[in-house]
């Protein structure tokens, strides 16, 4: 969601808010759509800087600006062509022609549950989101994610009762909810997903050994001393101690490289 500043008309084009838009030297500026009217922005610019260049300012749906939070789902499309297009804002770089609009929430079915009380089975998935089976395999909800998961194939591994293959082929949802807005069957898929991923991380996914051990010494008081020590010294010393901090080469291979002091292993 966004508002428009008051005083933008007045103004002269002035580089974007945010994190400073530096605009390369040379650059043309394109029209571009949005909410209807036309801004002309420049062509190096993604969606949420140029929104900030027309003299929008972001009140929601701006969140980490940097490909994570998902809050800033885009829908576009292009001046003569038939498709719809779907991005993040900070991500999406603007294209001349593009007529754009924002759906930082998109509103679908959350079910409520414990997952203390659940059992790690598809059943338990099928009661909280009976939904699942509406699915038609169209497959317009990958089509409309802008991580490029493989919205379908998540749910059929579910529709199957394989709730690992949907928890990591789910693995980079951000929740934006563009999914949700394409399904034919009105499926909240991410939300879907999201429990998968819960009852795999709790109760199914193998646990590893070495970070049960890693507790254990630090229930035991292993690191007390060490970080005692720490919380005395000075910014300076510390500062010191960590630009000679022994560090792993760039190019090790996993699982190879030893530092020299092994106390705190």
């Amino acid at each position: 969601m966004t508002e428009k500043t008051q005083s933008s008309q007045a103004q002269a084009p002035r580089m974007a808010t945010g994190d400073r838009t530096i605009l390369p030297e040379g650059a043309k500026t394109i029209p571009v759509y949005i909410m209807g009217k036309r801004y002309d922005v420049p062509e190096t610019l993604t969606i949420m800087k140029a929104m900030e260049y027309a003299g929008f300012r972001f009140i929601r749906g701006a969140g980490c600006r940097g490909g994570i939070c998902g809050a800033c789902a885009t829908v576009y499309r292009k001046a003569g062509d038939y498709k719809l297009y779907f991005g993040l804002a900070c991500q999406t770089v603007v294209e001349p022609n593009m007529y754009l609009t924002q759906i930082p929430f998109y509103p679908a079915n959350r079910a409520a549950y414990n997952i203390e009380e659940l059992e790690p089975t598809a059943d338990s998935i099928y009661s909280l989101y009976p939904e699942l089976f509406r699915c038609v395999a169209c497959n317009a909800c990958t089509k409309a994610c802008p991580m490029d998961i493989q919205v379908m194939d998540y749910i059929a591994a579910l529709k199957q009762g394989d709730i690992e293959k949907a928890a990591r082929l789910s693995f980079d949802c951000i929740q934006c909810g563009l999914c949700a807005s394409r399904c034919m069957g009105e499926l909240p898929q991410y939300h879907i997903a999201q429990l998968a991923r819960r009852l795999y991380g709790k109760y199914l996914q193998p646990r590893a050994e070495h970070l049960k051990k890693r507790v254990e010494e630090i229930q035991a008081g292993k690191y007390d001393k060490m970080l005692e020590e720490l919380t005395q010294m000075s910014k300076e010393e510390l500062q010191k101690l960590y630009d000679e901090r022994e560090r792993e080469p760039d190019l090790a291979s996993p699982g190879t490289w030893m530092p020299k002091d092994t106390r705190y292993l």
